[in-house]
C-alpha cells in the first residue's frame, strides 16, 4: 500500500469515530429532553437525507477537486453541525448538518482508493477501510454511550474536537490528478450527469448486483443498530450504555468478516459470497429466541461476520466497475444515493413500527425475513446473468 493510504485510513477512522459517537450522544440528549422514542430513529433519517438530496452534486464535487481537500471541507461542515448541537440547536437538525458533511465526504474517501491503488489492491484496501470504519463504529458506540451516560453535553464537546483532528489529517493526504471532471456545472447539467451515471451503473450486470447488495447491506445494517438497542433493552434488560455495546459486537463481527474477505476473496470471485447474506437473515430471526446476553453477544458477532464477509468484495467490485464506467466520485455518489435511500426507507419503516407500538420481537422477525427475501432475489438475479 502507498504511504498516502495510511494517512487516509487514519483520517477516515477519526471522522467515522466522531460520527458514530455523536449518534449515541444525540440519542442520550434526546432522552434527557424526554423526546418520544420514535425520535431516535429519526436521527438516522435526518442524517441520511443529505446523501439522497445531494447525490447529484457531491460526486462532481469530489471529482472536481483534490479529494483530500474535499474531505477537509466536509469535516469542517461536520464540525459546524456538532458545534450547533452544543450551542442548543435541536439534535435532529444539528445531526442533519453533520449528514451534509458526511454526504460530501463519502465520494472522496472511497473514490480516492481507485486513484491511489491498482485494481488488484482494491479488495484489500476495502477490507482495511471497512475494518477501520467498523472499529470506529465499535469505539464510537462504546465511548459515545459511556460518555453520554455521564454527561451528553460534555461528550458532544469532545466529539466536536475529534472532527478538528480528522480535518488536520486530511491536509496530509496526497494531491492526485483530477479525472472525470464535467465541462458544465449548472444545475441542469449536474442533474443530467448524475442521471446518466445512475443509469450506466444500474445497467451494468456486475454493477447491478453489487449495487443491490450494498444498498441492502447499508440500509439493513444502519437500521439494525437501532433495532438492537431497542431489543437489548427489552429482551436483555440492558440500559443504553450496555445496549450500545451489543451493537459494537455486530460491528466487531463486520471487522472480522471484512478481514477474512480481504484475505481470501478476489475481485473476480466477489459475487460468489451472496449466500452469506441469506444465512445472515436467518440469524437475525434467531435473535427472538435469545434472552441471555452472552448468547446474544455471540449471535450478533456472527451476524456481523457474515455481513462483512459478503459486503466487502461486492463493495470493491462496485467501485471498480464504477471507476471504469463513470469515474470514482460519480460512482460513489450513485452508490451513496442508493444505499442511503435504503437506509431512509428501512429506518422509516422501523420508525413507523415503533410509533405503532409493534412488539420488538415482531420487528426483528420482519427485519430478518426482509433480508432473506431480498438476498434470495438478488442471488436469483445473479444466477440468471451467468
Amino acid at each position: 500500500m502507498r504511504k498516502g493510504f495510511y494517512t487516509l485510513l487514519v483520517a477516515q477512522f477519526l471522522s467515522a469515530l466522531a460520527d458514530n459517537a455523536l449518534l449515541f450522544a444525540a440519542i442520550a440528549l434526546l432522552q434527557q429532553m424526554h423526546a418520544p422514542d420514535w425520535h431516535k430513529p429519526l436521527l438516522l433519517q435526518f442524517f441520511v437525507i443529505s446523501y439522497i438530496v445531494l447525490a447529484p452534486f457531491v460526486g462532481s464535487f469530489a471529482d472536481a477537486l483534490p479529494k483530500g481537500r474535499v474531505m477537509f471541507i466536509s469535516n469542517g461542515i461536520k464540525f459546524i453541525g456538532s458545534l450547533s448541537m452544543i450551542l442548543g440547536m435541536p439534535p435532529l437538525y444539528a445531526y442533519g448538518i453533520v449528514g451534509i458533511g458526511a454526504a460530501a465526504y463519502s465520494p472522496a474517501k472511497y473514490g480516492i482508493l481507485t486513484e491511489l491503488l491498482p485494481p488488484s489492491k482494491l479488495v484489500s484496501a476495502n477490507g482495511w477501510m471497512e475494518g477501520s470504519t467498523v472499529i470506529a463504529i465499535i469505539l464510537g458506540a462504546i465511548i459515545g454511550g459511556k460518555m453520554a451516560n455521564i454527561d451528553a453535553q460534555a461528550a458532544i464537546i469532545a466529539i466536536t474536537g475529534l472532527y478538528l483532528v480528522a480535518a488536520g489529517f486530511n491536509l496530509f493526504i496526497p494531491k492526485l490528478p483530477i479525472d472525470h471532471t464535467i465541462p458544465k456545472k449548472d444545475l441542469v447539467s449536474l442533474l443530467s450527469d448524475f442521471y446518466r451515471s445512475f443509469i450506466a451503473l444500474w445497467r451494468d450486470p456486475q454493477g447491478q448486483v453489487s449495487l443491490s447488495v450494498t444498498t441492502l447491506f447499508w440500509g439493513a445494517g444502519a437500521t439494525l443498530r437501532l433495532v438492537v438497542i431497542a431489543w437489548a433493552g427489552i429482551a436483555l434488560n440492558l440500559n443504553l450504555d450496555h445496549a450500545t455495546q451489543m451493537t459494537a459486537m455486530v460491528a466487531l463481527g463486520v471487522a472480522v468478516g471484512s478481514i477474512v474477505a480481504a484475505r481470501y476473496i478476489s475481485l473476480e470471485n466477489s459475487i460468489k459470497v451472496l449466500p452469506a447474506g441469506i444465512v445472515m437473515g436467518l440469524m437475525v430471526i434467531a435473535m427472538v429466541l435469545v434472552r441471555e446476553w452472552h448468547i446474544a453477544a455471540t449471535l450478533l458477532f456472527l451476524i456481523g461476520v457474515l455481513s462483512g464477509f459478503f459486503v466487502v468484495p461486492l463493495n470493491a467490485l462496485l467501485q471498480h466497475r464504477g471507476h471504469l464506467l463513470i469515474g470514482a466520485g460519480h460512482s460513489i455518489a450513485v452508490q451513496n444515493f442508493n444505499e442511503n435511500l435504503g437506509i431512509l426507507i428501512l429506518s422509516g419503516a422501523y420508525t413507523l413500527m415503533v410509533k405503532a407500538n409493534l412488539h420488538i420481537d415482531h420487528i426483528v422477525v420482519i427485519f430478518g425475513l426482509f433480508v432473506i427475501i431480498s438476498m434470495s432475489m438478488i442471488n436469483r438475479l445473479y444466477r440468471r446473468q451467468i
